[in-house]
């Protein structure tokens, strides 16, 4: 399928974050290359979100010819103008911000790149499966009494106290222990503990608002494929349910839907080997222990992609959390882009347009800009409704 990707006339690299996925791809096509792949990738300032460290050691190690760019807020608040226009619709990943700025970065270079995307839908290489599992099994246990008490004990203690703890106690631990943005994560889990079967623990994780009345004026949700009965048949199976139900839904609407119209926007074509047809029906045909680490395993999801990877660079470099392909919005709507924010939430605004609950909003907004909790993918969900309706339903009309 690398292979296969790779013929082309035209200049071409791939994009590399230091993960498993783009890293086994770009070991690939070096593998079978005379000549140094072009690789690129984007850096942060922001040591929770910054992979550029890790992609450079993974790009000198394979020996490409690598490029890569650090991103600020202002490079941000750059692109966000161009964003109603390249989606065309309120697309609410915030990494295509950065998805879109390393097409850029690339499209200097080359005319086609090809990427890692589909890797973590089709070998379980998102921490939501292995975690959700336990999850499920740990709620179905414990009495929701008991549930409720403890998701108020860590949401009592605010994101920004998690994440300077954990940054006293980071350097004590081993590298797969050091996990970014725990703040975040901890709130997260709060959140789930509410969840009383293997679908509602679902939704709850992909969901950024639980409840659609909670925001929208006459809010509701449509029966979806999560609501399939069929499809989640008990914990055991959930890990595959979940798998599936992002292969169906959250890889096609969401990733790549991001990187399509990121890349085109500046003329580059993106090629996904691990979405290859042959790839695709090779995944779904291997057992759980081929995806998923079997139980105390170190290496938790997408074994056969290590296994894979590790014949062409050491199991030290990849020996850490993963991070997946987040920016630091939440830092940034704290910062250069709270003026931006605050112009389209404001209470007047969504009053008068009678899309959203103002009080929800704000109370959301407000808890944010305190560090009371950290809410950026809930916030920019809102705010790239809100851009795109200033796009194309202004004001004066």
């Amino acid at each position: 399928a690398v292979r296969d990707c790779m013929v082309s006339d035209a200049p071409l690299g791939a994009f590399l974050s230091g993960g498993i996925d783009s890293s086994t791809i770009v070991a690939l096509m070096q593998s079978v290359s005379a000549r140094p792949v072009k690789t690129f990738s984007i850096g942060f300032h922001e040591d929770d979100f910054n992979e550029a460290r890790h992609a450079a050691a993974v790009a000198a190690h394979l020996g490409t010819d690598h490029t890569e760019l650090y991103v600020t807020a202002q490079d941000a608040q750059a692109v966000i103008p161009a964003l109603p226009a390249m989606y065309d619709e309120p697309f609410a990943d915030s990494s295509q911000i950065s998805t879109h700025l390393v097409s850029r970065l690339a499209r200097d270079s080359v005319t086609v790149s090809l990427s890692g995307d589909g890797g973590d839908e089709l070998f379980g290489g998102y921490n939501r499966y292995l975690a959700g599992e336990r999850m499920a099994r740990f709620n179905r246990r414990t009495p929701r009494a008991a549930r409720r008490a403890l998701a108020a004990a860590i949401t009592a203690v605010p994101v920004s106290t998690w994440d300077s703890g954990a940054k006293d106690l980071r350097p004590l631990l081993p590298r797969r222990f050091q996990i970014p943005q725990i703040g975040d994560k901890a709130h997260k889990f709060a959140g789930l503990l509410a969840s009383d079967d293997g679908r509602g623990l679902y939704r709850d994780v992909c969901s950024q608002w639980p409840n659609p009345n909670g925001v929208l004026v006459n809010g509701s949700e449509p029966e979806t494929l999560i609501d399939r009965n069929d499809l989640w048949r008990g914990d055991d199976d959930l890990p595959h349910a979940m798998m599936l139900m992002d292969a169906l839904t959250y890889l096609p609407d969401d990733i790549l839907t991001k990187v399509d119209r990121a890349s085109m926007a500046v003329g580059l074509e993106s090629r996904i080997p691990l979405l290859d047809h042959r790839v695709f029906d090779f995944a779904w045909r291997l057992p759980r222990d081929m995806k998923l680490a079997p139980k105390g395993g170190p290496d938790g999801g997408k074994s056969i992609l290590r296994h894979v990877l590790y014949r062409h660079a050491p199991r030290a470099l990849f020996d850490r959390p993963k991070m997946g392909f987040g920016v630091p919005i939440g830092d940034w709507l704290r910062g250069d882009l709270r003026d931006w924010a605050e112009s389209l939430l404001d209470v007047q605004l969504l009053r008068d347009q009678g899309y959203f609950k103002p009080s929800a909003v704000r109370a959301v907004w407000d808890d944010h800009l305190s560090g009371r909790r950290d809410w950026p993918h809930r916030l920019w969900c809102v705010l790239m409704f809100q851009a795109w309706l200033a796009e194309y339903r202004p004001s004066s009309e």
